[in-house]
């Protein structure tokens, strides 16, 4: 929204969603931004919502649909999923074939491949490994089956950037809480475990990039920079970041995770959360959307692991290479500017 509003390029641009902007924590400048677009509150899971949605004054139809609408959150029951992923997501774009959109785009996750060590590129093994991305694939098999839809699909691996909240600040927390505790910061597995990481800022370029040139209805296209970030990369940036050590707990204690994931989250969460608390009161942070809680799924050992090449082939380019010290330190100056964050912490 902010890089259309930003960068003049649309007449008219409308939100829908079931939260109201005033609880959406956005930062004064995406605040301002917002204040140019049209927003209508519903339920796009909903027929009556989503046509709400849709509806013009003037009757014609929306040139671009792009789907950023779903639940996000993990460690929810399928039901909850096949309601505000796939029904939402079958929804719209059902609203959108009747109403002629000119092209609907679907922002997906890269979670739905196998998650080996290979980068995955559009044609590679699909299994999901989350529930979530489960009722994503579900949701982009079933755009293929509706009438008159053009449709393209993005698998972004994991997002980080402004408004990163369950992207990489969940372990920017965590390592804050190491710093309070003053102890090495503990992960499960290597440093080899992939987390394949694409800026926000690039994410956007690119939905507004496919929008324009249109690709074939049906085309896959993945998301991904160029630095092949892995845990032990991300480790490398924290450490100077918040002044902690990492290490790695050993193939013993990973192999009794493996065999215990519900246990060892457990333990981990618990860990992390009563130091977060702690250090939110001291900061007089009564409320914040911040938590360094992890669900079992995203502990696993799965890597994240995406080929995002093939979208520069249509004349994208991606702008961040790379997760960088400085966008990490800019990201949690954002929060902590806005009494989200504790001050203190970074180095």
């Amino acid at each position: 929204m902010k890089f259309l509003v930003d960068q003049d390029l649309a007449s008219t641009i409308r939100v829908s969603d079931k939260l109201l902007p005033a609880m959406a924590y956005m930062s004064d400048e995406f605040t301002a931004a917002f204040a140019s677009v049209e927003f209508k509150q519903g339920n796009l899971a909903r027929e009556a919502g989503a046509a709400a949605a849709f509806s013009k004054d003037d009757g014609l139809p929306f040139d671009v649909v792009i789907n950023c609408a779903a639940l996000t959150k993990y460690g929810q029951s399928e039901e909850v999923y096949e309601e505000n992923v796939k029904a939402l997501t079958v929804t719209c774009a059902n609203m959108a074939a009747t109403t002629k959109v000119g092209i609907f785009i679907e922002v997906s996750t890269a979670q739905v491949y196998s998650g080996g060590k290979k980068a995955s590129n559009e044609e590679s093994k699909v299994k999901p490994w989350t529930l979530l991305a489960t009722k994503k694939l579900d949701a982009e098999r079933a755009l293929a089956g509706i009438a008159g839809l053009h449709y393209v699909v993005v698998r972004p691996a994991i997002v980080y950037g402004p408004g990163d909240k369950q992207g990489l600040v969940p372990r920017l927390v965590i390592a804050a809480v190491y710093a309070k505790i003053k102890e090495p910061m503990k992960l499960l597995w290597t440093g080899k475990l992939r987390l394949n990481t694409v800026h926000v800022e690039d994410v956007v370029a690119a939905l507004w990039h496919l929008a324009n040139t249109k690709p074939t209805s049906g085309t896959v296209f993945n998301l991904a920079d160029k630095s092949d970030t892995t845990q032990g990369s991300l480790s490398e940036l924290l450490s100077p970041l918040f002044g902690i050590d990492s290490e790695y707990v050993g193939s013993v204690l990973s192999s009794f995770a493996k065999l215990n994931m519900t246990s060892v989250t457990d333990d981990v969460n618990e860990k992390h959360m009563e130091p977060w608390a702690a250090m939110c009161t001291e900061a007089g942070i009564s409320n914040t959307p911040l938590t360094p809680y992890l669900d079992k799924e995203l502990l696993y050992n799965n890597d994240t692991s995406v080929d995002g090449n093939a979208i520069e082939a249509t004349g994208f380019a991606y702008k961040h290479p790379a997760v960088t010290e400085e966008s990490l330190r800019t990201l949690l100056q954002s929060y902590i500017d806005r009494k989200l964050f504790p001050a203190g912490f970074m180095k």
